[in-house]
């Protein structure tokens, strides 16, 4: 009778150890299931962006965002950068480049980003139009897509005046022969 007595118990030991692992993954789904959908915006975004070659040679004019997912600026900027796709991706190609992956290194040196986030305006052919580093207004991005969208030059709109890529850079006022390149990630 003692044998049942410790089977009976050990059943409803290992009833209470089941369901505990049960419980405790179930929370492991939902917790998945929450990081899953909660991916960022900009993350969303990049995923969908078209590679920057296929951007510059399609005959739409497109705006590079170099970015970095800790970066709070490039994060509160994110609803405006999602906006502006919905509401002129037809028009207009936006490439999401994060500072952090390798694989844009190339293009991070080419165009000599320093700053995060950087936009970089390009027109239909191609052709760098103007450069702006830090936050901008959801009214000035839009502004400057329109602009690009009708070919009219960036330095037109009053804010940007010093975004014309003909316009000294910081980068030529300093004597690099004597500082380490500097880049996004060497702030990191």
């Amino acid at each position: 009778m003692a044998d049942n007595s410790s089977l009976i118990a050990l059943s409803k030991l290992q009833k209470i150890l089941l369901m505990l692992v049960a419980f405790v993954l179930s929370a492991a789904l939902l917790i998945m299931k929450i990081s899953v959908a909660s991916v960022q915006p900009l993350e969303q975004l990049a995923r969908s962006s078209l590679l920057p070659e296929i951007a510059l040679a399609n005959g739409k004019p497109t705006i590079f965002e170099f970015y970095a997912d800790w970066c709070e600026v490039c994060q509160k900027m994110s609803p405006s950068i999602v906006d502006l796709e919905k509401r002129m991706g037809d028009k207009l190609d936006i490439v999401l480049l994060n500072v952090d992956n390798q694989r844009w290194s190339p293009l991070i040196d080419k165009y000599n980003v320093n700053g995060i986030p950087q936009f970089i305006f390009f027109n239909q052919d191609g052709d760098l139009k103007g450069i702006s580093i830090g936050l901008l207004s959801s009214e000035k991005i839009i502004k400057a897509s329109e602009y690009l969208i009708d070919n009219k030059e960036l330095t037109d709109i009053e804010e940007f005046n010093n975004m014309s890529p003909d316009r000294f850079k910081f980068t030529d006022l300093i004597d690099t022969s004597k500082s380490r390149p500097v880049n996004p990630r060497s702030h990191s």
